[in-house]
């Protein structure tokens, strides 16, 4: 299949992420991901990036799987647990571990800016896609037919309003891992009696007497 004149893998391994990932997390983030791995491939021809497009759509697919139900219970942040889910599943393939390793990579720091774009491609990437869906930063980066055609695949109905519902559940059960990062935004608007954490605050009240 191809979209937007980017070819989605379809390896074996490929198509078992893809199942995995429709039926562990829903259509909502199944599109999100489907979109976020043709958004990045975009940005990566745009850029000149050589990237294993295969390690990128596993990196794309797994992103959010740690924001589903089987990390209800999880204490980690949410990045780290779609990062190790990926990991497995691809060392379970046979995938060398230096290239699991970079989808880990991919995931854990697809919320941290800026980083990712100094990294491996296949790590930028992924954020790349992120951001353009959720975003829109790149947005004018790729064309109007282009994106057309990613969302007529890939549709975002009440997209806005759904992402950030589906961050905030499955978030709001470990607040601390949102500290210092871009999810304590989504919890001060949406977990009711949610108090952030202040850097400042967290040194100042520290056990050190200077």
């Amino acid at each position: 299949m191809t979209i937007a004149d980017i070819k989605v893998p379809d390896s074996a391994l490929a198509e078992e992420a893809t199942e995995l990932v429709r039926d562990t997390a829903g259509e909502l983030i199944f599109h999100h991901s489907r979109r976020v791995y043709l958004f990045g491939a975009l940005q990566g021809n745009r850029r000149g990036l050589a990237y294993d497009p295969e390690l990128l759509y596993v990196g794309a697919m797994f992103h959010d799987l740690g924001l589903t139900e089987k990390h209800r219970g999880s204490t980690r942040r949410f990045e780290i647990d779609g990062a190790e889910d990926a990991k497995r599943f691809l060392l379970s393939h046979g995938v060398p571990q230096d290239s699991a390793r970079v989808v880990w990579e991919a995931i854990a720091l697809h919320t941290t800016p800026e980083i990712p774009t100094y990294l491996a491609p296949e790590i930028a990437l992924v954020t790349a896609g992120v951001e353009l869906d959720v975003l829109g930063i790149g947005y004018d980066d790729i064309t109007d037919e282009q994106r057309a055609a990613v969302v007529a695949a890939h549709p975002r109905p009440d997209f806005k309003r759904r992402i950030l519902q589906a961050f905030n559940d499955g978030i709001a059960h470990r607040p601390d891992t949102t500290f210092g990062n871009v999810k304590a935004d989504v919890l001060e608007r949406y977990t009711e009696g949610y108090v952030r954490p202040n850097f400042v605050e967290v040194i100042t009240h520290s056990s050190w007497a200077e």
